[in-house]
């Protein structure tokens, strides 16, 4: 499969800004924006009101649904040499391992190695960090029907999975930014000090946190 000359992926838990700054990063950097459809999965809001019942069904439609947009990165245009998107593709085996069963695991694992063959990867990974705390009142701020009654627990189990696979994450160069502390949404200067960041040449490991460069 074809990719994009430059391929930017971001990430985080729930609440924590990731479709925002994909959004003004696709205006700043003249890209094509994508971004995941959670609106369409029709099993979204049962899974908020019972995990367990609805994990399996919930899982194979964003797994599918995130495998035929990453098929469509390859047709970019004449205006949109790059790409930005809210999400990578191996988020989505990151939530099985957190809501399915045994036995449903090791079947959505042989759906997903079949598909993750075809997947180009990300020449950056921007994964937005915050505490617990920061991302339940974003989650409230932002008013969802189905995120009305988050469960705290859910937030923080999530939060420490995202913090511990990204923590080993080495797949591509990954930048990681601490949101707890900024508001690139609303304040200028917090955008454009991680713009700095975000615009040097990908490699390794890089970190940001407000006053601690």
């Amino acid at each position: 499969m074809t990719g994009p000359a430059y391929y930017i992926a971001i990430e985080g838990v729930i609440g924590v800004g990731k479709t925002s700054l994909a959004k003004i990063l696709s205006e700043k950097l003249n890209s094509r924006l994508t971004l995941e459809k959670f609106e369409e999965n029709p099993f979204l809001s049962d899974f908020y009101g019972d995990r367990q019942r609805y994990a399996f069904q919930t899982q194979l439609f964003f797994l599918l649904s995130r495998y035929k947009q990453q098929l469509d990165f390859g047709q970019t245009d004449v205006f949109h040499r790059s790409i930005i998107t809210d999400y990578i593709f191996a988020k989505d085996r990151l939530f099985a391992y957190i809501n399915l069963d045994e036995k449903e695991l090791h079947l959505y694992d042989q759906l997903y190695s079949i598909l993750a063959k075809e997947i180009n990867k990300p020449d950056l990974v921007i994964y937005l960090q915050a505490d617990t705390e920061r991302l339940l009142k974003n989650i409230d701020m932002r008013g969802r029907s189905y995120e009305k009654d988050m469960d705290k627990n859910y937030i923080e189990s999530l939060n420490q999975f995202y913090n511990q696979f990204f923590y080993h994450y080495h797949e591509t160069p990954l930048l990681i930014i601490d949101t707890t502390e900024i508001d690139f949404v609303n304040k200028k200067e917090d955008l454009e000090e991680i713009m700095k960041y975000i615009q040097q040449p990908p490699s390794g490991t890089k970190y940001y946190k407000a006053g601690k460069q």
